[in-house]
């Protein structure tokens, strides 16, 4: 393991990973228990992204991507969740991090479930600046049930923590459970933090349930491939390439490979594909060839299919339904040829309600008054570009106010499919 972890950081300060700052987060949301019922929302005024507006001053874009991972009718448990918080101590800052990560806190029995392991860690000597940063860094802690496992995994948070803030890298040498997951999983995460994997990736993996960060042969076998590779630790896709690698037998891997030669590929564009897009490898052999009789059945070349999965790998994952949905709208409806889509296939990977058809719509009635010129734009200049840049280039630039009203106003409405 110790020659594993000198191969790791020479390739980690060859390509000058460690100063590289990333934002991620691998978990999925996990059900707090809760004696409410939690059931959803029957359309009246009470909303969950209204909620979190108001109580915690959120943004709507972000407070209406909380409410889909969370629903509540009444704000009863809600309520006593963040008065808890506050009254131990948390900032509505730090309490809009937690919620961010972890939005079904809000339906946790606070009395019950919630204050209990407060309690825990307070009477274990957790400070109230400590207990604030420990949580909002790691929220999901709170949904582990025992008392020691909670007790364990903070430790190991808050240890990491302060060895962080040193300005000077410091290995840590903990204590470990003998003989269990949760030895094997500290020492992965203590390895892959020596790497320089950091926290933000770290902490999800350590509360994680998968099996990728529990092992220990294996686990190494696949951290040496996934480095051997060239994936940078400090980035998801690191993270993402390790769980795969770990997820498939080398048999496994052979036989998916051999699918996509058949579509043309090489066993190095393969390998490039899966350094863009680890999940690559993870559709079954059933997935790939559905899509690539999907996309053949469209229209489309094999030559032009192989170019398309090189630059959007995610298309080969796409449902038969969703792809011939966008494809008929966009070359039926608008006219776009199939080249067009081959050249910009990230198009199929756009959500049809907020970007295709609402833009759509406002080229349409821009073509409808001979504003474009006879040429309809390209694919990706219509929905590459961000909403900010496509509202500048399509429709706050027009002299007549009454006319961009009209723009704005099938810009904002949703797209009626």
């Amino acid at each position: 393991m110790y020659t594993l972890l000198l191969h790791g950081r020479r390739l980690v300060e060859l390509q000058k990973w460690r100063n590289l700052r990333v934002s991620a987060t691998l978990l999925q949301n996990a059900s707090f228990s809760s004696p409410s019922d939690v059931s959803p929302r029957n359309g009246q005024n009470f909303t969950v992204s209204s909620y979190l507006v108001d109580s915690l001053g959120l943004t709507r874009k972000l407070a209406d991507s909380i409410s889909k991972k969370v629903t509540f009718e009444e704000k009863g448990h809600p309520d006593s969740v963040l008065t808890l918080l506050r009254t131990h101590g948390f900032t509505d800052s730090q309490i809009s991090t937690i919620i961010t990560d972890y939005p079904l806190l809000l339906v946790a029995d606070a009395d019950e479930s919630l204050a209990p392991k407060l309690k825990l860690l307070q009477n274990r000597g957790a400070s109230t600046s400590e207990l604030t940063e420990v949580l909002s860094k790691v929220p999901k802690i709170l949904r582990i049930k025992k008392d020691k496992a909670l007790g364990r995994y903070y430790d190991f948070v808050k240890e990491i923590i302060e060895a962080d803030k040193s300005s000077k890298f410091e290995r840590l040498c903990l204590s470990l459970p003998q003989g269990s997951k949760q030895e094997n999983k500290i020492r992965n995460v203590l390895v892959l933090r020596d790497l320089g994997v950091p926290q933000r990736l770290l902490f999800p993996l350590l509360i994680s349930r998968s099996a990728h960060v529990c092992g220990k042969e294996r686990f190494e076998e696949s951290l040496k491939k996934v480095l051997e590779m060239g994936f940078d630790p400090t980035t998801p896709k690191f993270v993402k390439a390790l769980h795969t690698v770990y997820e498939l037998s080398d048999k496994t891997i052979g036989e998916k490979v051999n699918v996509y030669k058949r579509l043309g590929f090489g066993v190095g564009d393969v390998w490039k594909i899966f350094k863009k897009h680890p999940s690559f490898l993870k559709f079954s052999e059933k997935n790939i060839s559905n899509s690539i009789d999907t996309f053949l059945g469209l229209g489309f070349s094999r030559v032009e299919l192989a170019g398309m999965v090189k630059r959007f790998p995610q298309c080969i994952g796409l449902s038969a339904e969703t792809v011939k949905k966008k494809n008929e709208f966009l070359v039926e409806k608008m006219n776009w040829p199939l080249k067009s889509l081959a050249l910009f296939p990230h198009v199929f990977g756009c959500s049809m309600e907020k970007r295709i058809v609402p833009r759509c719509e406002v080229i349409k009635a821009l073509m409808s008054k001979g504003l474009l010129g006879s040429e309809l734009p390209s694919v990706s200049s219509v929905l590459a570009c961000t909403d900010h840049m496509f509202m500048k280039k399509y429709v706050s630039k027009h002299d007549d106010k009454v006319f961009v009203d009209e723009l704005m106003a099938i810009f904002t409405k949703d797209g009626d499919l």
